[in-house]
């Protein structure tokens, strides 16, 4: 019963997590802002705000697949909120702006997560495969130590996404105030920007608890086959 619940309570909670955040960000896509001004410039201008000059804008294919990358200083809107003026369009776009501002102070929790980016990367590569064999293999013995390993692996991807958690919803938070304080949106356009970023946060939450179900799975099953033995 326990195992059933560890898998399926992620699912369904990345399911509903996916769902709302389609909904929200479909929803206020549609409400066009009143100051007409687009995602890019939002972004252009939260970053100046903060004195950020040498952070480029990029246009990228695809549906929500807009992030700030750390590494080459490039900001990625995707096509629909780069030249967007919807509210959905500029609470996106002042999110990924927040994390250059989290990446221009200095933000721990974004240090501490950049530190992490190496270990996971190597973990989700490995994590699955190293499970898969150690199930094959049976849980005791060189099974266990596959598991073990995978279990490990697993660790890291939790501890990523943990981290993960303050470092989005802080950025959420800087955006949410600094499309208000520049004037960029008034503050009754604001609930629009708040529903959006609010379900893009539940994906992240979802992303950690599914992470954390699969870890205390594997754990678990070695705890089994120990007393078994």
């Amino acid at each position: 019963m326990i195992m059933i619940v560890l898998i399926a309570v992620p699912m369904l909670f990345g399911f509903y997590a996916q769902m709302r955040v389609s909904s929200a960000y479909n929803r206020n896509v549609q409400i066009l802002s009143r100051g007409r001004i687009t995602g890019r410039e939002a972004a252009a201008a939260v970053m100046q705000s903060a004195g950020i000059r040498d952070v480029e804008i990029v246009q990228v294919p695809g549906q929500l697949t807009d992030h700030y990358d750390p590494s080459n200083k490039r900001l990625a809107l995707s096509e629909q909120n780069y030249h967007g003026t919807s509210l959905a369009a500029l609470g996106v776009a002042a999110h990924e702006a927040g994390h250059a501002i989290q990446h221009k102070v200095g933000y721990s929790m974004m240090k501490l997560r950049q530190t992490l980016v190496p270990a996971t990367q190597i973990s989700s590569g490995a994590s699955q495969l190293l499970i898969i064999i150690g199930i094959v293999l049976g849980a005791q013995g060189l099974g266990g130590m596959f598991l073990m390993l995978g279990a490990a692996a697993l660790a890291v991807i939790c501890l990523f996404q943990l981290v993960t958690l303050p470092v989005e919803f802080d950025a959420s938070n800087r955006a949410k105030a600094q499309l208000v304080n520049l004037g960029i949106l008034d503050r009754d356009e604001m609930p629009g920007v708040n529903q959006t970023l609010d379900a893009a946060a539940l994906t992240y939450v979802a992303a950690f608890v599914a992470s954390l179900g699969s870890l205390l799975h594997i754990v678990l099953i070695l705890m089994g086959s120990r007393r078994d033995e």
